[in-house]
């Protein structure tokens, strides 16, 4: 929250090398709905979809592989998992896990999706929920020693998804029915929930699957940068600094 009321305050327009806001973000453009929704405590990346223009719904998948790939700070990664306790009615509900959230409804919808019926309100990937991102849940939760995040959310998911017979995916903000166009046992969902549970039960198998942060190549690259004659050219003599910037990882659509 407190770096959402910093981002509200932006000046825009600031092309410098010091700029504070980068990314070049209008204030306007931060909906009423994320001003409500955000927690005290807790945060996450949000969609950079191209300049001064940001997609501030959370995805599921980015958040989550930022965090098994060590994209994120080790502060950034338990303030993701902070924002999915704090609202979990919300990611979780009857059936984890949301792949995105809010969904997309009125002219949104049927701009962004071009009236796609099978992407309606709270349905498939516009705010559905999908039994296999539980594993990824899982693995991000035992990297930050926080596997109980996990467990819960397995504990939700077991008590219908075999009833269900492991559909694909689930409809409505709640998560609480499975829609007509959803394959039923599913190997993915059926997967989603048998390796989480294998994990928690043996955390160090997450290992394989956990990209820890290789400073050595960030440093080669960091090097490359300042190397190319090109960009010495571009700043200031006296300015030094580099940057490595990389786009947010965002599910796909």
């Amino acid at each position: 929250m407190k770096k959402l009321n910093e981002i509200y305050r932006y000046k825009t327009e600031e092309y410098s090398y010091d700029a504070v806001n980068k990314f070049n973000i209008y204030p306007d453009q931060i909906s009423p709905w994320l001003v409500e929704w955000m927690p005290s405590k807790g945060g996450y990346l949000i969609g950079n979809l191209q300049p001064a223009h940001m997609d501030f719904r959370f995805f599921s998948l980015g958040n989550l592989w930022s965090i098994v790939c060590s994209l994120t700070t080790n502060d950034q990664s338990h303030a993701i998992l902070d924002l999915i306790e704090a609202k979990w009615t919300d990611l979780v509900a009857d059936m984890p896990f949301k792949i995105c959230y809010p969904d997309l409804e009125g002219q949104e919808w049927q701009i962004i999706t071009g009236c796609d019926p099978k992407n309606t309100p709270w349905s498939y990937h516009n705010g559905g929920s999908w039994p296999t991102l539980l594993w990824q849940l899982a693995v991000a939760s035992i990297k930050m020693n926080r596997p109980e995040i996990a467990a819960k959310a397995v504990e939700v998911a077991e008590k219908r998804i075999a009833r269900d017979k492991w559909p694909e995916y689930y409809d409505t903000k709640k998560a609480t029915f499975i829609v007509k166009q959803a394959r039923l046992f599913q190997t993915w969902s059926i997967a989603g929930y048998l390796v989480s549970k294998l994990l928690l039960a043996n955390p160090s198998a997450a290992n394989i699957l956990v990209t820890q942060k290789d400073s050595e190549l960030l440093d080669a690259f960091s090097c490359a940068i300042s190397s190319n004659p090109r960009r010495k050219k571009r700043g200031p003599k006296s300015y030094q600094k580099t940057y490595i910037v990389r786009d947010h990882p965002q599910p796909h659509k």
